[in-house]
């Protein structure tokens, strides 16, 4: 049994990759990091409102963002049963706040979502960066599996987090 993704987008909202390349980049990260249990992940494009609801519900932040990870299940829970899937949680994305954003850094809209999908991934498995030396792991990170994902070679390796002292605000 392999991982389950249940991939939805708000009406109006296009995500620049598509679900084959969502697929791959989810699988990849999970490979990378070693989970070997079945993994299921929610992954959604909404519009700007809905994600700055999200964002303040769980974040307490009222404005919008580019990416939130709501985590269910880790993959190493012990009350899980040998071989149950784990429901490791839901990955938000803002596609137009993306292109934007990428448009400021000087990468493209499928790279930029590529690096946030890795991200928010990254975050359902436990990884955060609540501190400079947990944000540049995170970013290591992050560069070590986009390097391994096909992409535009946008993402330049001194803009890679987004989100470092995010946590701050």
């Amino acid at each position: 049994m392999g991982n389950e993704y249940d991939l939805s987008c708000e009406e109006g909202v296009l995500l620049a990759l598509d679900e084959g390349e969502v697929r791959a980049a989810c699988d990849l990260v999970l490979a990378e990091q070693c989970v070997e249990r079945p993994c299921m992940v929610s992954v959604s494009a909404v519009g700007e409102r809905r994600i700055r609801e999200l964002n303040a519900e769980w974040r307490g932040v009222d404005r919008a963002t580019d990416v939130i990870s709501l985590e269910c299940e880790r993959p190493d829970d012990p009350s899980l049963a040998p071989g149950e899937p784990c429901e490791l949680g839901d990955i938000v994305l803002a596609p137009d706040y993306i292109a934007r954003q990428a448009a400021s850094f000087g990468t493209t809209a499928a790279d930029e979502t590529r690096l946030l999908l890795v991200h928010g991934l990254l975050h359902l498995l436990g990884h955060d960066h609540l501190d400079d030396a947990s944000a540049t792991r995170m970013e290591d990170l992050e560069e070590a599996l986009l390097a391994l994902l096909p992409g535009d070679g946008t993402v330049d390796r001194v803009v890679l987090t987004r989100h470092r002292g995010e946590d701050d605000a």
